[in-house]
């Protein structure tokens, strides 16, 4: 038996926020964007990673009123979690996070586990971690 992750999911404010953090920031690539009766949904992946699919919607995106409404609640609290991504260039990437008007919770620091790490929120608030081994 094998198993491996395809699809992650991260609810976000507004989507176009989203993508100029996530694509223009980031450089993640845009592979769906898709808008519907049930709200709007885009998909990303990051660059040699075509097997990971992260799906950004809106809280009201293809739930019910009630379900969306309490996802917003979670989301306006900074109550869900987000990613951590690895990079190559921890300082330069962090640079043009800053750069990009982002909230810093950490600047670029060694950890005792062996990474050196930075955090930041996305436009919607979700925690991102960048790691560099």
């Amino acid at each position: 038996m094998s198993i491996s992750l395809t699809t992650t999911h991260l609810t976000v404010h507004d989507v176009d926020l989203a993508l100029a953090f996530y694509r223009d920031t980031l450089g993640l690539t845009v592979t769906n964007d898709v808008k519907n009766d049930y709200g709007r949904w885009t998909s990303v992946q990051t660059p040699g990673q075509s097997d990971i699919t992260i799906v950004l919607s809106e809280p009201h995106a293809g739930r019910s009123p009630e379900d969306g409404d309490a996802l917003a609640r979670l989301l306006a609290k900074g109550a869900l979690n987000g990613f951590i991504f690895a990079v190559d260039d921890l300082d330069a990437t962090f640079e043009k996070v800053q750069a990009s008007g982002a909230e810093v919770l950490q600047e670029p620091m060694d950890q005792p586990w062996g990474v050196r790490d930075a955090a930041f929120r996305d436009p919607s608030g979700n925690t991102v971690r960048l790691n560099q081994a």
